[in-house]
């Protein structure tokens, strides 16, 4: 009996999948110095800025932060001024402060809210469960810039409703205003965070939660012991597009921020050269301040986002 199928004979090689193909030559020696190529150019403008903020004002000035391969001279003069001067674009230690006060509570608050209704959207049967993700899902179309004035306007104006008062003007003034950010930056990192922590929190196994149950677990106790440890690596990639989003925020910042009491170091970073541009020199170290604060917290917290990119991507 004759069958379409036929075992390959001895010696003969099978055929290779196109998967395959694709990670042998992904993984080629051809691929790895290509990838490499593109990390150094990646890093070349990083690198130059960090030798510009440690040159002196005049060699900036003269030439290009390539020459100090051949004329090498450093200081640390340009970080001292930027950081403790009292001078116009200086005094930048407490922008940098208050950038560190808006982004923790600005990560913090919405990662755990957003584990906290994901859990329940995704374990917990109510009604209304999908109206309510869907309605979620939708909040993350409304451009940042379409709730600015209206949240702004809820802030200093209150919430009416005809004659009646729902809830009062907030009327906060000086450091009471970096509540306002921590606020907006909670409702707009919100939905997303949401959004992708169900993604993941539905990949459970569901065994594990019927176990769980049976057991006599309650809801608090399942999401603390059982869920969060599983979801521990996509948590911190949340936090970590979190973190940078709201380390780099401009915009925010500077509409909700009650002056310079609250300002982040973004806020203050355009106004550095000054109206002529005289103080362009001060800008490689300022924006090397900036970066320094992310890129750690990246490496420190780089296996988490690498595994958090990888979760559900293997079964079995």
């Amino acid at each position: 009996m004759s069958t379409d199928t036929q075992a390959p004979a001895k010696g003969r090689p099978i055929a290779e999948s196109r998967g395959e193909r694709v990670r042998r030559v992904l993984s080629s020696r051809v691929a790895s110095a290509f990838a490499l190529v593109i990390a150094v150019l990646w890093t070349i403008p990083t690198a130059g800025l960090f030798i510009s903020s440690l040159r002196p004002e005049d060699d900036i000035r003269a030439s290009g932060w390539w020459t100090v391969f051949t004329d090498p001279s450093f200081t640390l003069d340009t970080y001292n001024y930027v950081l403790y001067s009292d001078s116009q674009g200086g005094g930048l230690i407490r922008n940098l402060v208050n950038t560190i006060v808006i982004t923790i509570p600005g990560v913090l608050v919405p990662v755990a809210f957003a584990a906290m209704a994901a859990y329940a959207l995704s374990w917990i049967d109510f009604k209304g469960r999908s109206l309510l993700y869907i309605a979620i899902f939708a909040l993350q179309v409304v451009p940042l810039q379409m709730a600015l004035i209206p949240l702004l306007s809820f802030f200093s104006q209150g919430l009416h409703l005809g004659d009646l008062t729902i809830m009062p003007a907030w009327n906060l003034s000086g450091v009471n205003t970096i509540v306002q950010v921590w606020i907006a930056h909670s409702i707009f990192g919100l939905p997303l965070a949401i959004f992708l922590l169900h993604n993941f929190m539905r990949e459970l196994p569901g065994d594990v939660m019927e176990a769980a149950r049976i057991d006599g677990a309650s809801h608090s106790q399942i999401f603390r012991k059982v869920v969060l440890p599983l979801v521990t690596p996509a948590i911190a990639s949340i936090a970590i597009f979190q973190f940078l989003w709201v380390w780099n925020d401009f915009l925010v910042g500077r509409t909700f921020g009650g002056g310079e009491a609250t300002r982040p170091l973004t806020a203050v970073l355009g106004d550095m050269a000054g109206t002529w541009g005289f103080g362009w020199t001060r800008l490689p170290a300022a924006a090397f301040i900036a970066i320094i604060v992310p890129l750690v917290v990246f490496l420190l917290l780089q296996r988490y986002f690498v595994r958090g990119l990888l979760a559900g991507s293997v079964k079995g």
